[in-house]
């Protein structure tokens, strides 16, 4: 007992060392701001570009306002390392931000990811306030409220994953939440990565709701092939297109997670699932008949076994007689004897 004790308190201390070493080796891998008042103090950890700014109500970043062809970004000054430790172990991620669009046909609110080195500054007129071309690897998580046939977009009420490219790598319409992107109305979104199964997912809800349980969009993607050992900038950005859409933040949190090695597994194939779960049902009906014939047989071999030994055993004791030599034989002492009755014929005929 005493031994177990022990055990199981250096296990948690040693959960508990790890964990300070984590915290002391990534001091900046998480932010929150619940709002952008002056309280906050976002501006320490936060930059401003383009058209973005302080709204009216202090509490929120307005990025892009009502002017046409507006363009902004808020983006976290601090560059991250997916990537850490040797070997080089991948991190995983999980942003939250909330926002509103104006029932305008802008382009949206993008959350982006970017390499170290991308101009933060520089607006070219590209969608999403990002540059028109880069030979830089940029990713972006698009909340889209125009329809532009050229990016293959499904409609102007849509949600897409764009890798290197504005044209989305995969694409999931809002309307079946029953959500309007751009009805002014205030919403939140949940985007995460997960190492372990190396698959992006965005969830999308209104202010105030629960996270839905299922992801609106689901994507496989490996980001250490992007960027490798680079470090990358996170932020949000917007343009308002020829329109005068106004975008605002209402609050942004970001949270790198560190997954233990022995944690991390690949990514699952549902089809290779499905297929040795039908075959080890299919293996789980042939055991099993197997066996009820088995038991048959091995019942029906005792069954007759035991019937065996029954008739032998009734053979052997069940007919048993008392037996002794001829000459033991005792005779019951009777004597026979004859004879012979003589009938008076009178008393025959009833006359004495």
């Amino acid at each position: 007992m005493e031994t177990f004790s022990t055990s199981r308190y250096f296990a948690i201390l040693s959960f508990f060392i790890l964990y300070l070493q984590t915290l002391t080796a990534y001091p900046y891998s998480s932010f929150s701001f619940k709002n952008f008042g002056k309280e906050s103090n976002f501006e320490s950890e936060l930059a401003l570009y383009g058209d973005a700014k302080v709204a009216n109500d202090s509490l929120s970043v307005q990025i892009t306002g009502s002017s046409i062809s507006g363009a902004g970004r808020v983006m976290y000054k601090i560059p991250i390392k997916l990537g850490v430790g040797e070997p080089k172990q991948m991190l995983s991620f999980s942003t939250y931000f909330s926002f509103s669009l104006s029932p305008k046909n802008g382009d949206g609110l993008a959350f982006v990811m970017v390499p170290f080195g991308f101009p933060l500054n520089v607006f070219d007129g590209g969608s999403f306030g990002m540059l028109r071309e880069t030979k830089m690897r940029v990713l972006g998580v698009e909340f889209d409220t125009s329809m532009d046939v050229k990016y293959g977009d499904v409609n102007g009420n849509h949600v897409g994953l764009d890798v290197d490219s504005f044209v989305s790598a995969k694409v999931s319409n809002v309307s079946p939440l029953n959500l309007v992107l751009n009805s002014g109305e205030k919403l939140q979104a949940w985007i995460d990565y997960e190492v372990g199964s190396r698959r992006f997912e965005v969830r999308l809800n209104k202010l105030g709701e629960l996270r839905p349980v299922d992801p609106l969009l689901s994507y496989p993607i490996d980001l250490s092939r992007m960027w490798k050992e680079d470090e990358v900038f996170v932020g949000l950005s917007s343009s308002s297109g020829n329109s005068s859409q106004k975008c605002n933040v209402y609050s942004w949190s970001f949270k790198l997670r560190q997954v233990p090695h022995w944690m991390h597994s690949q990514p699952l194939d549902p089809k290779a699932f499905v297929d040795k779960t039908k075959a080890a049902t299919l293996d789980k009906r042939s055991d099993c008949v197997l066996r009820v014939l088995a038991a048959l047989i091995f019942g029906t071999g005792c069954g007759a076994l035991g019937a065996s030994v029954v008739l032998y055993m009734w053979t052997v004791f069940g007919k048993r007689r008392p037996v002794v030599p001829e000459e033991n034989v005792v005779h019951p002492e009777v004597e026979y004897k004859k004879f012979n009755v003589v009938v008076d014929e009178a008393i025959e005929d009833g006359k004495q």
